[in-house]
């Protein structure tokens, strides 16, 4: 009976929970933030997957520290930083690797609705502020956009869409020699803006839900990112992506701006702003306690565990590479690891690969949709080790970094 009672309790607590969490429908959440994984109208999970694309010859590297222990590490000459954030705030040590980092020779692309003042201070620049920006406003909302500048861009018409207005501007000083205007809002002020510094460029950007789900996924918003990103290098030395600066929502005073901590809000506070979700937890919360009252006791002898199989293809397969290693038998993985490719193309593509003539090359390149060029050299190099008689080490690490090169890149 007493077990029935406590089974009872917990069906209640259940229906109490999902009464809770189902009492209205529920809407995509506007929390923008600016994060590469949320599929929500303001995150940037297509953008990031759009910037694979126009830079697929790199490898995005993800940063999640702040600039100077991110780039610092780096000597750089040729890259592109890119920043998608509500808020853009530097302590000085940050904002000083910043400079230093684009003075090289680079360029940092940074979309953002609250820029540091002291960064934009160094710059020679400001930017409009509009304290309803952050807060959708219904009364507000119509259809609304932003434009790219000939003779920059080949396509200048209107990207819009339907949500708060799209006033976010640029000041700056007139006549400076080292600025231009690429993009404006729907008033005609700058929003878009390339500063040059030392070797390299500042492209910022001040409305960032350009770059949201919600307007790139609208008609052929997508452009709008496209064409931005047709001004940087075609392929860059690297490609950073910022997922740092997204994640600090706070806002510091002026004079703690250098000396900020990271001011993330606690996952309970943000919980505890939607009842549904403090109702939720404060159930889960209950049912732990009912358990850990009466379940805690166990009710059998401890069963002793059954030790798993050990799985030794792993060790084997390190046995085997070893053995290469120590026997230093190039030949034979050379000529193992051409087999292989050839039989994967066979297997995938249905190509001969008795002879590697130049027909098989524009063949392969066809249908892998692999530039020509590197399919030419990865079959030249196959060639030429297959008529050495003794295969070095580094014959042997280029056949390899080509053959994985092709795998990357094949489709």
């Amino acid at each position: 009976m007493k077990t029935n009672c406590i089974y009872y309790f917990v069906f209640a607590a259940l229906v109490m929970a999902l009464f809770s969490c189902s009492g209205r429908k529920q809407l995509p959440s506007l929390e923008e933030t600016f994060s590469k994984s949320d599929k929500n109208p303001f995150g940037t999970y297509v953008a990031f997957r759009e910037i694979n694309e126009l830079f697929y010859r790199n490898d995005v590297r993800v940063k999640r520290t702040a600039v100077d222990k991110s780039l610092d590490d780096f000597n750089d000459t040729s890259s592109l930083f890119i920043s998608i954030s509500r808020h853009f705030f530097l302590r000085s040590t940050e904002r000083n690797a910043m400079l230093s980092y684009v003075s090289r020779g680079n360029n940092a692309f940074m979309s953002s609705r609250d820029f540091d003042s002291s960064f934009l201070k160094v710059l020679g620049i400001g930017i409009n502020d509009s304290a309803s920006y952050f807060a959708p406003n219904l009364m507000e909302m119509k259809y609304t956009g932003t434009s790219l500048i000939a003779p920059y861009f080949s396509d200048n018409v209107l990207y819009d869409y339907y949500y708060n207005p799209v006033i976010s501007s640029f000041t700056a000083a007139p006549g400076m020699e080292n600025m231009r205007v690429l993009g404006t809002n729907e008033k005609g002020q700058p929003n878009f803006i390339v500063l040059f510094h030392g070797k390299g460029r500042f492209y910022l950007h001040c409305e960032p839900r350009m770059f949201g789900n919600y307007f790139l996924l609208q008609d052929k918003n997508y452009k709008y990112l496209q064409q931005v990103f047709s001004l940087m290098p075609s392929v860059p030395d690297n490609v950073y992506w910022d997922d740092y600066y997204n994640k600090r929502d706070y806002q510091p005073r002026e004079a703690d701006k250098d000396n900020a901590d990271d001011g993330n809000r606690s996952g309970l506070s943000v919980l505890f702003k939607y009842p549904s979700l403090t109702w939720a937890f404060w159930l889960i919360v209950l049912l732990i306690l009912l358990y850990l009252l009466f379940g805690g006791k166990r009710r059998q002898r401890i069963i002793k565990p059954i030790v798993q199989t050990e799985n030794t293809s792993v060790a084997f397969t390190e046995t085997v590479g070893r053995l290469y290693l120590q026997k230093k038998d190039n030949r034979n993985i050379a000529d193992k690891m051409i087999t292989y490719l050839l039989e994967h193309i066979r297997n995938q593509y249905f190509i001969s690969t008795t002879s590697l003539t130049d027909d098989f090359t524009a063949m392969l390149s066809r249908k892998s949709n692999v530039p020509y060029e590197e399919v030419q050299r990865l079959i030249a190099t196959i060639n030429r080790v297959q008529r050495m008689d003794e295969v070095d080490d580094a014959a042997l690490l280029s056949l390899n970094q080509q053959i994985e090169n092709f795998y990357k890149n094949k489709s």
